[in-house]
């Protein structure tokens, strides 16, 4: 198990379809289609303080990934919210990783859908925290931007599970993807900001990077930074790089391909990482 990770155990909490069951007795058809096909969308939300951080960001990317599958969300803003709410009661964590997934719900064995309801899982575990800076590699295996699922957070994650398990081979906490394009897209759980300069960019989203929750606020907290194309091979000789996601915050790199970079000690790493801790500290709901 990794920083980051936990099992549920026995403080983590579940509700599933209406209701809060027991972790260890939480159930999901094997014909769901999420299961058969991986036919679903979620969203992972930060708890801080036992509340969770950003959360009508996270519902409103949820509602946008669900009407890209053509999924409805089975509960209105308000009473998912409640739910949400009482999830994180049921665990309670201090910190904890947070996870809403929706899927299509039972399905015939194959590629079609059927007429059954949607599912809908909220569950809540323990959150070690991430290092404070990593490593990373590139991988050859490009995201295609021009995709039906470009940007939408699917629970089709099998792409990210090989490149993610390559970069570990070699002791890297994180691969980055290029696109088709060759340029640079994303991680397989971050989106990536590159110092280059003097200018912090990120990828836009035509590039078919995620659209980060993390990433829209650092956009905001910093807004010298900017969206720009960024060709793969440029990372060769970028001064600073920087990862972001709802769990890490915002994460330098102290190491690229096998070439040392500043890590925490970058002027921009610790812009970042201070603007978002600062945010933080004002609003839960930013």
């Amino acid at each position: 198990m990794t920083a980051g990770e936990a099992d549920l155990g026995p403080t983590g909490a579940v509700w599933v379809d209406g209701g809060l069951v027991a972790p260890g007795e939480a159930r999901v058809s094997v014909f769901d289609h999420g299961f058969t096909v991986g036919d679903g969308v979620f969203e992972t939300v930060k708890v801080m303080g036992g509340r969770p951080f950003a959360l009508g960001r996270h519902l409103d990317r949820l509602g946008r990934s669900a009407a890209a599958l053509g999924l409805g969300v089975p509960l209105g803003d308000r009473r998912l919210r409640a739910v949400v709410d009482e999830v994180v009661a049921a665990a309670g964590l201090a910190s904890a990783r947070l996870r809403i997934t929706l899927t299509a719900g039972v399905t015939p064995l194959g590629s079609g859908r059927g007429s059954e309801a949607p599912t809908l899982v909220v569950a809540a575990g323990p959150l070690a925290p991430f290092p404070a800076e990593t490593t990373a590699v590139t991988v050859p295996w490009p995201r295609n931007e021009r995709s039906a699922l470009a940007g939408v957070k699917t629970t089709s994650y099998a792409e990210n599970v090989v490149a993610l398990a390559e970069a570990r081979k070699v002791g890297a906490g994180e691969a980055l993807m290029p696109n088709t394009a060759g340029d640079l897209c994303e991680g397989t759980g971050t989106n990536v900001f590159v110092a280059r300069d003097g200018d912090l960019v990120t990828p836009p989203l035509l590039a078919g990077c995620l659209p980060g929750v993390t990433r829209a606020l650092v956009l905001e907290e910093l807004p010298e930074a900017d969206e720009d194309r960024i060709p793969l091979a440029a990372l060769a000789e970028a001064d600073e790089v920087l990862l972001t996601s709802t769990t890490r915050d915002v994460q330098p790199l102290r190491m690229l391909d096998g070439r040392p970079l500043p890590g925490v000690d970058g002027p921009w790493a610790r812009r970042a990482m201070a603007a978002i801790a600062a945010l933080q500290a004002r609003t839960m709901e930013p």
